[in-house]
């Protein structure tokens, strides 16, 4: 069995809808969990399949996982095995991140590939050269990343790319390490800062979080707590995209606009009327039709590359010609190959891309191929005339808890329909 959306076009969403927390954010504090004995408790996680997931990868090395609505309590023993080999490695790209907090922890992991959504390469060399650094051996045997160390040493590294996953893995691998770490060209998105925010409610010394650099101070040992996760400034974005490709009228609660300033600043030069809500969320209202907008992707603070498939959607409906720019992840104009069964006036060369837009698209079978292109298809179907099939759904799945729900309750009209799927191109 397989399930897609029947998506109807013409809806004009309106109304208020709540974003819970950042899957981006709540994976990898689910893997923080390891680096303390006892119960972390972490609240307001979103219901998404990645969660579940995660708590698999977790159970393979030997941690109790509860979850309970928006609440996740790991458990923790005194003895974990060093080895995440559970199938949900391969399933979900998050899960490398238990390769720091074991390394911090047990001086030796063995961690197996991970998979996840097909939005290009995503090599793990800056996860391993970062170990390396803190005095650990890292190498790629038999499927597996494995890394070992006699004992972990303080350093100065310097990442060639402001890489997320590689800098979450250093420095949940740094805070047990003896001496002081400095990551030089660190990401610096909420998210980092968010993990930073619980590594020090458990005892770790961080300072710098939400700039390029990041100092840490190790320390012997952390213990449990309890955090909340930051609100999704995906999904939020997301929904400020619906509303000005709708031409609707939607107000977006559960994430700070802050993290969001230049999402909000494009939708404003595309007509959007945009009001803040300090720290609580945004209004974005589109009287008319978009105007054109030009996107480049870029690390935090940039334009999110998670976002490339709504602001291609939002350009095929909108008033001109947009480029967009794709520097992180050369994949994702996949995404344009389904726009284009839709009816977007759309080309690619290299890293780029030239949308037309066009009065309106039109309704076709599409594929979902990661979970921010599935989102995105059903968005532009709600701007086509008749009823578009948006197919591999189980990808939108995981990154957006409720999604059908919320958008019918803002006015969309979307059917899950579970049935035999016909085979993708």
């Amino acid at each position: 069995m397989s399930e897609h959306f029947d998506v109807h076009g013409g809806a004009r969403l309106t109304g208020e809808v709540e974003v819970v927390g950042a899957k981006n954010s709540v994976l990898k504090l689910m893997a923080a969990a390891l680096l303390a004995e006892g119960t972390t408790t972490i609240t307001n996680c979103p219901r998404i399949l990645d969660v579940p997931l995660m708590a698999d990868v977790l159970r393979s090395v030997g941690c109790h996982v509860e979850i309970d609505d928006d609440v996740v309590r790991i458990t923790t023993p005194a003895e974990l095995s060093h080895e995440a080999s559970s199938s949900a490695m391969s399933k979900l790209r998050a899960s490398v991140c238990v390769l720091g907090p074991l390394v911090g922890k047990l001086k030796k992991a063995v961690v197996a590939l991970p998979g996840g959504d097909a939005i290009g390469s995503r090599p793990l060399d800056m996860h391993q050269n970062g170990l390396r650094k803190l005095g650990a051996t890292s190498a790629i045997e038999h499927g597996c990343v494995v890394a070992e160390a006699d004992g972990l040493h303080g350093a100065q590294i310097w990442l060639d790319f402001p890489s997320v996953g590689a800098t979450e893995n250093i420095l949940m691998a740094a805070v047990l390490a003896e001496g002081t770490t400095v990551i030089d060209n660190a990401a610096r998105e909420p998210e980092i800062a968010d993990i930073a925010a619980m590594l020090g409610e458990m005892g770790a010394k961080i300072s710098g979080a939400g700039t390029s650099t990041l100092t840490v101070e190790g320390v012997a040992e952390l213990k449990p707590t309890e955090h909340r996760v930051i609100g999704d400034r995906i999904v939020g974005a997301t929904w400020a995209f619906a509303a000005a490709m709708t031409r609707g009228d939607v107000t977006v609660t559960g994430v700070d606009p802050h993290h969001l300033e230049l999402v909000l600043e494009k939708l404003r030069l595309a007509g959007a009327e945009v009001t803040t809500y300090d720290g609580k969320g945004f209004r974005v209202r589109q009287p008319e039709r978009p105007e054109s907008v030009d996107f480049v992707t870029l690390p935090y603070p940039g334009f999110a590359t998670d976002l490339q498939p709504f602001a291609v959607a939002l350009s095929s409906v909108s008033n001109g010609t947009s480029m967009i720019t794709e520097n992180v992840y050369e994949a994702r104009f996949r995404f344009i190959e389904e726009m284009v069964r839709l009816g977007a006036d759309a080309r690619t060369d290299g890293h780029h891309a030239v949308v037309r837009g066009v009065g309106a698209l039109s309704s076709a079978p599409v594929w979902a191929s990661d979970i921010r292109a599935g989102a995105g298809l059903v968005l532009a179907g709600l701007c086509a005339d008749g009823v578009t099939e948006v197919w591999d759904v189980f990808h939108i799945d995981r990154g957006y808890p409720h999604f059908v729900e919320n958008l019918n309750r803002l006015g969309a009209r979307i059917d899950r329909v579970g049935t035999p799927g016909p085979e993708s191109d």
